[in-house]
């Protein structure tokens, strides 16, 4: 027969592994957002600014 604490240490062992591997994801999905944006800007910037001579 399995044990009732077994069985809760499992369950919270794969909630925690969902948990962090979204967190993973998710930051991950916001630096690539932030590093296309910094780009962008820095296209945008170069653009409108006159060049030194």
């Amino acid at each position: 027969m399995e044990s009732p604490f077994l069985s809760i240490l499992v369950l919270f062992a794969v909630v925690l592994l969902v948990v962090v591997t979204g967190g993973i994801g998710y930051l991950t999905l916001a630096d690539w957002r932030d590093r296309r944006r910094r780009d962008e800007e820095k296209r945008t910037t170069r653009s409108t600014t006159p060049k030194r001579r």
